[in-house]
Parts: C-alpha cells; structure tokens; sequence
C-alpha cells in the first residue's frame, strides 16, 4: 500500500496561478478605488467651495455616499444571489469593466464639464458596480485554494487590500494635486489591468447552484442563514453602527482644507492613515491570528475606534491627527478580518455570494452611508463637532452591543 502524499505546505499559496490573478487583480482595483475617492471628494469640495461654506460644502462632500450607497443598498442582495448562480470570473470581470467606465466618465468631466450632478450620477454607477463586485469576488476567493489555505488566503488578502487602501489615497493626492482628470485617467488604466487578470483566471468558477428555485427564495434563505447566526449577526451589525456613526473619512477633504491646512497632499496622507493602521494589523494577524477571546477582543477594537475618532475630531495638529486616524484603521481591520473569517470558513460554497452580499451591505451601509450621516451632522454642527459626536456614538453602540449580543461577548474562537 502506497504512503499517503504528504500536505501541501503552506507556502504554496502564491504558488497557485489563478489566485495569484485573482490577488493581483484585487490590488490593482483597490489602488484605483483609493485613488479615485480622493480625487472625487477633494474635486467635490473644491467645487462647492468656490459657492458656500464650509459647513454647507461638507455636506455636499457627504453627498457623494449617499450616492454610492443608494444603488449598493437596492442592488447587493440580487448580486449575492446572482454570485451564486452565475460564473463568478466572468460577473467580477465586468464589475471591473463598469468601474473603469466610470473613471473615463469622470475625467471626462472633469477636463470639459461642469457642475456636480454628473460626478454625482457616476458615482452611483460605480457603487451600482461595487455591489456586484464585493459579494463575487469573496465568494471567488474561497474557490481558487484548498480549504487548508483558506485562513492563510483571507490574511493575505486582506495585507494586499491594505496595501492598495495605502497608496491609492496617497497617490490620489499627488494626482488630484495635478489634475484630477490626470488621476481618473490612471484609475481607469488601473481598472482595466484588474479587468484583465480576472479574464486570465483559468479555474471553475461557477458555484453549485441550486436550480429550480426563484431569486426570492434563494435571497431569502441567505437572510435566514445571517439572521439565525447571532454570533455573524452582531459581529457585522457592531459594523455597521459603529463605523456609520464613526466614520470620519468623508469628512477628511474639510479637516485637510479648512481645519488643519495642509493641502491635497496633506489630505492624501490623512486619507491612506487608516489603511497603514490596518495594513500593520493585518500583517500581525497573519503571523499572529487571534485564536482565543475572539468577542472580547472585537469589542476592544472597536471601543479604541471611537476612542481615535475622538482624539482625531479634537486634534489641531497634523501629526496626531495622522496617528490618530493609522490606530483607527488598525483597530477596525480586527473588525473586519473577525467578519471575513467568520463569513467565509463558516458558509458553505453555494450560499458564499449571498451571505457575502449581506456582510458587503452592512460594510457599504457602514462607509458610504457614514459618509452621508457625517456630511449631514456636520451641516448643523460644524465638521470637528460631527467626528466628535460619531466617535461617542461609537462607543455607546459597543457597550449596547456587548448587552445585546451576549453570543458575540462570549465567543472564543473562530471556527
């Protein structure tokens, strides 16, 4: 009798041709995505400022949120299901396809049109687009690498994410600084590099798909699935409450501009803060992945996020202000890496896409619509006294968690 071969070792990861694609394709879109809602919001403010005030400016900004989140909030649980019935390669390559679209589009206007309502309609396409994008491309993932690889994959993924939420707001800066329809333009050739390595991804694609039941009762059984779960409910709830009251980011272009006065490559800076934050954390968990207390410590992190928002709200220096925003983001990717891991070693394969459209709701509900609610605070408030209320908000919605979800409290590992 033959000896069993031995398993595969784990650095044979980056050894698997269509994952590699498939990661390269993830950065590439995400450094356009970063640079692109730089170049976006500080274009934004610009415009209205030459008209309004600050506070009025700031809820324009907040605007472009609502925008995105509108056709995110209509179209993610049909793209979840539509990610478990259809071949995923192919749907994600025309997600990226769209984004692209809309980068042409906006240069466009940026170099021969004027006023805000187009910007404002193509940013509703892109996020028409990322609803479609996010619960494919987690529900792909999982499909490229053997099971064993699958912790491991998720860490990687979420270092190259970071890595791309990194320079892409840094690079957006430096562009926007030049010409923002120069910045659109690399998004768009961007873009069209991860529409190419989606294309050459050579695997099977296509979930296995429950036919002969309607895109109701397949939507549905995907709600039940997330609503049964207490422990994926409240870890993605704690989400979106905590992040939709305090997120700050949307407000970054007014702080860069009218409250610390450093510029579009000051904002570049305070924009990609959070993602070095989380790009260290990241890389920690994947040496170091959280293996006991995994409730309490989520709860921890995101208390600390509304702790950093606070002290980003209150800070009149550059400096703190940047370390401020780099602990945020460091705290919110344990957040995110518990819900991933939760979402994608806990759901089978032919449920991944639409449990991932409702995590990718409540993660586009938590930025996009943040974004608004701070806009729409800081139209009444001022912007320092709208982070400063979301960050005490923040920590209010922990502590009510931590009571309601006595399941998220007490969880110890993830598996």
């Amino acid at each position: 009798m033959s000896a069993a071969p031995p398993p595969p070792t784990t650095g044979s990861l980056l050894g698997r041709r269509p994952y590699v694609l498939f990661l390269t394709g993830r950065f590439f879109g995400t450094l356009a995505t970063g640079t692109q809602a730089v170049t976006i919001a500080w274009e934004v403010y610009e415009i209205a400022r030459r008209t309004m005030s600050v506070a009025e400016a700031a809820f324009v900004v907040g605007m472009i949120g609502l925008a995105q989140f509108l056709p995110l909030f209509a179209l993610t649980l049909v793209a979840g299901e539509t990610a478990d019935r259809y071949n995923r390669r192919l749907i994600l390559t025309l997600c990226y396809l769209a984004q692209l679209i809309t980068s042409v589009g906006l240069a466009l206007h940026s170099e021969f049109g004027s006023g805000l309502w187009p910007i404002f309609a193509l940013s509703a396409l892109f996020g028409g687009a990322r609803a479609f994008l996010h619960p494919t491309a987690s529900a792909l993932g999982p499909m490229l690498v053997p099971p064993h690889l699958l912790p491991r994959a998720i860490a990687t993924n979420s270092l190259v994410a970071q890595l791309g939420s990194i320079l892409g707001p840094a690079l957006g800066g430096l562009l926007c600084a030049i010409s923002p329809a120069l910045g659109y333009c690399v998004c768009a050739g961007l873009y069209a590099t991860s529409a190419l390595c989606s294309l050459l991804i050579r695997a099977n694609a296509r979930p296995p798909f429950e036919h002969g039941r309607s895109r109701v009762a397949q939507i549905r059984e995907g709600l039940g699935y997330v609503w049964g779960n207490k422990l994926v409910l409240g870890a993605i709830s704690l989400d979106l409450f905590a992040v939709l009251l305090g997120g700050a980011t949307g407000l970054l272009p007014v702080f860069a501009r009218d409250v610390l006065y450093v510029g579009p490559e000051g904002f570049g800076i305070l924009r990609a803060s959070p993602a070095v934050g989380a790009l260290l954390v990241a890389g920690w968990l994947a040496v170091f992945p959280i293996r006991t207390r995994v409730g309490v410590k989520m709860l921890l992190a995101v208390a600390l996020f509304g702790v950093m928002t606070l002290v980003f709200a209150l800070s009149q220096t550059f400096a703190l202000s940047v370390f401020a925003l780099a602990v945020l983001g460091g705290a919110d990717m344990v957040s995110v890496f518990t819900r991933q891991s939760l979402v994608q070693i806990a759901t089978p394969d032919r449920m991944r896409g639409r449990v991932s459209a409702v995590s990718t709701l409540f993660i586009g509900a938590s930025n996009e619509l943040g974004e608004f609610e701070s806009g729409v605070v800081a139209r009444f408030l001022g912007p320092v006294s709208a982070v400063a209320f979301g960050g005490a908000g923040s920590l209010f919605v922990t502590g009510l968690w931590a009571w309601l979800f006595p399941a998220l409290r007490k969880a110890d590992r993830l598996a």
